[in-house]
């Protein structure tokens, strides 16, 4: 089925609160070389204590709007998709539809944690295409500074706070060629956070509400497993990857997005991440690298985009779309 869903707007928003790999060698043993020499990241973003997923999507939400010139009255479903609600329920796009009063909208959350602003917009445009609905946003929102460890040098290093917010909206030409969405849920014990069971798949869970990671065990599966994803993606379009403008991966670490392109013979600097001054900001981080490739005056109208997420579940999804 072609599609008939393309994106026409986007915004981004992250907390005034930077903290620096100086600010977090105080809380923990760590420095900022060490840092940057493993991940890439500089300084993120934590939201303040009072400030919340929801907060950071909304205001996302109205930088689309201004910047568009947008209005979202008829907007008929919000996809949000994050892995730090401040409920269990009620979800964080139906929070979201009542403080900006959209009475006609649905409203449903997606935890695919890393992956999930790929598998929203993979929603939005089967939804879209089906002529199920004509306007929807998705938002890819994290708070992740609220559930880190930060006794924990390997993971609380990474993580940051961010909004990212697109809206897809009917259109006869469809800007989505082509898609893939995998799970691999047997090794999510590798990567997760639980507020209740404390085992999973016969593995003892170590903390009930912060994030762990096997960061060995995660670098290995996404530098193996992403780029035939990546491959699958393209051959679904009847494209290769030498036709692709820009790849957009998941902002989990540059050397594993390093890795992941030398593998998939990528050149590194087609390559759009916002992990340098944001970190490790799971849903959010490809909204926020869309819109610095924008802002940056890299992204073109007619470009081709693969976006591709990776993450807890352990989940994949990847969509090639052309841009404007």
């Amino acid at each position: 089925m072609m599609s008939k869903a393309r994106i026409t707007a986007i915004g981004s928003y992250v907390p005034d609160n930077v903290v620096t790999n100086f600010d977090l060698e105080k809380m923990v043993d760590t420095n900022d070389e060490w840092i940057i020499r493993r991940t890439g990241i500089k300084e993120r973003r934590f939201a303040s204590e009072n400030e919340f997923t929801s907060d950071l999507s909304i205001k996302a939400i109205e930088n689309l709007m201004e910047r568009y010139d947008k209005g979202i009255h008829d907007v008929d479903m919000i996809v949000v998709c994050t892995l730090s609600p401040e409920y269990q329920t009620p979800s964080t796009a139906s929070y979201i539809q009542g403080r900006l009063g959209l009475k006609q909208a649905g409203a449903i959350d997606i935890n695919a944690a890393c992956a999930g602003f790929t598998y929203g917009l993979h929603l939005a445009n089967g939804l879209i295409t089906a002529g199920l609905h004509k306007k929807i946003l998705v938002i890819g929102a994290e708070t992740l500074s609220k559930i880190t460890d930060f006794t924990d040098r390997t993971t609380c290093i990474l993580f940051g706070d961010g909004a990212g917010a697109m809206l897809v909206e009917y259109d006869q030409n469809g800007s989505f060629l082509s898609s893939h969405v995998v799970s691999e849920g047997e090794k999510a014990h590798n990567l997760y956070g639980t507020y209740l069971s404390d085992k999973m798949f016969g593995h003892e869970l170590e903390h009930k509400r912060q994030l762990v990671q096997n960061g060995r065990e995660v670098y290995k599966w996404a530098v193996t497993s992403v780029p035939s994803g990546m491959k699958a993606v393209v051959d679904k379009a009847e494209f290769s990857l030498q036709d692709v403008d820009w790849f957009i991966p998941h902002s989990a670490n540059l050397r594993m997005i390093e890795s992941i392109c030398e593998k998939s013979s990528y050149p590194i600097e087609k390559t759009l991440t916002s992990l340098e001054y944001h970190g490790n900001t799971s849903a959010a981080s490809i909204p926020l690298a869309v819109d610095l490739g924008i802002k940056e005056g890299k992204i073109k109208e007619g470009d081709y985009l693969l976006l591709y997420g990776f993450g807890g579940g352990l989940s994949r999804s990847g969509q090639l779309i052309k841009w404007g």
